[in-house]
């Protein structure tokens, strides 16, 4: 896990055509999305691999398994449920929010992507139409890798209650997707049930 740092983040909704900052707090990252041997130890060829076909679902319902495994204090309740809580005050591993997943991919930098494309990321044009080992492109500079390509990101956050119920934010972009897709502002969505396989998740911890 990465320590990031605190500050602001700026985030926009163009389907909406709106713009809003966000303060930050001090958090932890995980430097790698979260792989197959974390999840059900693998140790086949593709146990580097991220873990895909994770519904939102899945990701927070990992976190607490993965929490009470190391001995911290789950941080989301009523998991089963419609309506997850999230204990703000827990020691353990959850997703990041929405501001703190952009704040931490943009690293201090200020462009669509903190680096040239095919340096730092999977996408449709260089995966070869499939996930790849993590850590294999070059990291952000917070020392994070895969930020951008890969897999997308599940996020704690609704997307827009208001139209969408309870579909929830996944982030960065992915192996499948072209060059335009994959950007630290880039925002999608889906039900919270929802897996396919270039989706998955990063581990986030409240300091």
């Amino acid at each position: 896990m990465i320590e990031i740092p605190a500050g602001e983040v700026h985030l926009r909704d163009d389907r909406k055509g709106t713009a809003w900052t966000s303060k930050v707090e001090s958090f932890r990252l995980a430097r790698h999305l979260t792989t197959r041997t974390l999840l059900h130890g693998d140790s086949s060829d593709d146990s580097s691999k991220p873990a895909v076909d994770l519904s939102w679902k899945d990701a927070i319902a990992t976190c607490n398994a993965l929490s009470v495994a190391d001995g911290l204090t789950p941080a989301y309740r009523d998991v089963d449920t419609d309506s997850p809580q999230w204990d703000r005050g827990a020691t353990g591993y959850r997703l990041a929010t929405e501001a703190e997943w952009q704040y931490a991919c943009k690293a201090g930098t200020s462009g669509y992507r903190y680096g040239e494309i095919d340096e730092i990321a999977w996408y449709s044009d260089n995966s070869e139409g499939r996930a790849r080992p993590v850590g294999t492109k070059a990291p952000n500079n917070w020392g994070l890798y895969d930020m951008i390509g890969n897999v997308w990101e599940w996020c704690w956050d609704l997307y827009d209650p208001e139209v969408y119920g309870t579909y929830r934010i996944f982030r960065g972009g992915s192996w499948a997707e072209s060059e335009r897709g994959c950007g630290a502002t880039v925002r999608r969505r889906s039900h919270p049930t929802f897996a396919i396989d270039d989706l998955g998740f990063r581990l986030a911890q409240t300091i």
